[in-house]
């Protein structure tokens, strides 16, 4: 019977020493309370309280965690009634802070953020709400991290998830999206046609250009074959009379070698003018002198033999 006593003592002595033996994951914190007061906060690792002295009143998650808070009617400068629903980023930086700093953190940081919106979206117009979000997140951000400093909280973070207008405003935002679409559709068919225009332009421009630049070039070639042609004709012409002139050379060279007398000069005279009858001539006037003929051929013989 001693035996199972001590056994059962045994048991619940080890039970005893397991239920006061902790390990803390990575990422948390566990809070320690001894006789219900703060005794301090263990870190990762393995820990050993005293029991039913020590208790562990909070495990706190050191992770960086995200409070998706429901849309929060505000109302602008110029008195326009939106909804906004935020998003906060936010960091648990001391676990004692946390967890005796406010009662129910989150929704503290709720009714803040709310209150924090409401001050910021009050300062703007509907159309900077709009075009804003950079800024009122920042705002926002800065001022819920000084708020909830003393509450070991570090906020990281906040944006707008959704800016919904009223349903008024909404329409009329879509009229003027339409309206502005709309107007860079004309401008860009304007546009176009314009470009469209000075390109036909430029391409007549062009062709214009073009034709008389082939103009030019054809009265250039025209001028050349012409000048060639011209100058071939001299050159045969030339070449013509050079070679009457040399037959003429020839025929009184062949006629001084020949040495005809008289008589045969007039012979010639004769059939020269018999030649000159011949064809379509009527009537033939033969000089009386035909001696004097002679005469005048021997007279351009004597000259043939001097030049020669």
């Amino acid at each position: 019977m001693a035996g199972v006593v001590i056994l059962i003592i045994f048991l619940i002595a080890l039970l005893l020493i397991i239920s006061c033996v902790r390990i803390v994951p990575q990422a948390h914190a566990f809070v320690i309370e001894r006789l219900g007061t703060y005794l301090e906060t263990w870190d990762v690792g393995l820990h050993f309280k005293v029991p039913f002295i020590d208790r562990v009143a909070r495990n706190v998650n050191l992770k960086e965690q995200v409070a998706d808070f429901p849309p929060q009617p505000v109302i602008t400068k110029d008195n326009v009634t939106m909804q906004i629903d935020t998003v906060v980023f936010y960091q648990i930086t001391d676990p004692r802070l946390y967890c005796y700093g406010v009662e129910k953190p989150i929704l503290a940081i709720e009714n803040l953020a709310a209150t924090t919106l409401r001050n910021v979206i009050g300062d703007l117009e509907l159309d900077e709400t709009l075009t804003s979000r950079e800024t009122i997140n920042t705002k926002m951000r800065a001022s819920l991290d000084l708020a909830t400093d003393p509450w070991g909280i570090k906020v990281n973070r906040v944006e707008l998830k959704n800016i919904i207008p009223p349903t008024a405003i909404r329409d009329a935002m879509e009229k003027q999206m339409k309206a502005e679409r709309e107007r860079r559709e004309a401008i860009l068919i304007a546009e176009g046609e314009k470009r469209s225009t000075i390109l036909i332009a430029e391409g007549k421009k062009e062709s214009a250009i073009l034709d008389a630049e082939a103009e030019k070039q054809a009265a250039i070639l025209r001028a050349e074959a012409k000048k060639e042609a011209t100058i071939r004709e001299a050159e045969g012409q030339a070449e013509a009379i050079l070679r009457i002139q040399q037959a003429n050379a020839d025929g009184l060279k062949m006629l001084k070698e020949a040495a005809p007398d008289e008589g045969v000069l007039t012979l010639k005279s004769l059939e020269a003018f018999a030649k000159a009858a011949d064809g379509q001539a009527t009537k033939i006037i033969i000089p009386s002198e035909i001696q004097g003929v002679a005469g005048l051929v021997s007279s351009i013989t004597e000259v043939a033999k001097k030049e020669s």
